[in-house]
């Protein structure tokens, strides 16, 4: 995996060839350098590789995904602040069905770094509202719930968060005891009358 320099170096080198180009009156090939320098930019704050990775996901092909993360060695090196936001949402997604705790570090750290869409943000508190609920956490599920509330501006995930808490309102309910209340020597004290 490249640095992320090499790209605009070679952007810059490529609109360099089509000034050079423009000068020489070839301008169709100094449009054509222009575009071919754009996809170059493109991919400077879009990567190629987590974008791969999206449309795995999106195929449900979780080994797929996997893979082209896996293709990202150096994602400090490799990766703008957001793409290394999104490099841990997707690793937080792909890991959350086996690993947990790992899972969580992933969601926190895409938190911290940042996600470009509000939606992204949404889900990856959602989830990590839902590793603290089931760690036993139940303010900071709340909390996380009620803030990916708030990012859930589009209503998307609308029905996970009211799954979620539902979950949590069962889980609190106090167990019902049936029969006759109060200690042992009072129920035998009722009953005798």
């Amino acid at each position: 995996m490249y640095n992320k320099i090499f790209k605009l170096i070679i952007a810059g080198l490529i609109i360099a060839t089509a000034v050079w180009q423009f000068t020489e009156g070839g301008i169709g090939n100094g449009i054509m350098l222009i575009l071919l320098s754009l996809i170059f930019i493109f991919l400077y704050f879009k990567n190629e590789f987590i974008l791969l990775a999206f449309l795995k996901l999106r195929k449900q092909d979780m080994a797929g995904a996997k893979n082209w993360l896996d293709k990202i060695k150096n994602p400090e090196a490799a990766l703008v602040t957001k793409q290394q936001g999104y490099f841990n949402y997707l690793n937080g997604i792909l890991v959350s069905q086996t690993d947990m705790n790992e899972a969580e570090r992933y969601f926190k750290k895409a938190i911290s770094l940042g996600l470009s869409m509000d939606q992204d943000l949404a889900m990856a508190k959602l989830n990590l509202a839902g590793i603290a609920f089931s760690k036993r956490r139940k303010q900071e599920a709340t909390l996380l719930i009620n803030e990916a509330q708030k990012l859930d501006k589009q209503g998307m995930l609308k029905e996970q968060i009211k799954e979620m808490k539902n979950n949590m309102k069962r889980a609190q309910m106090p167990k019902q005891h049936y029969g006759r209340g109060g200690s042992m020597r009072q129920q035998r004290r009722t009953s005798r009358r």
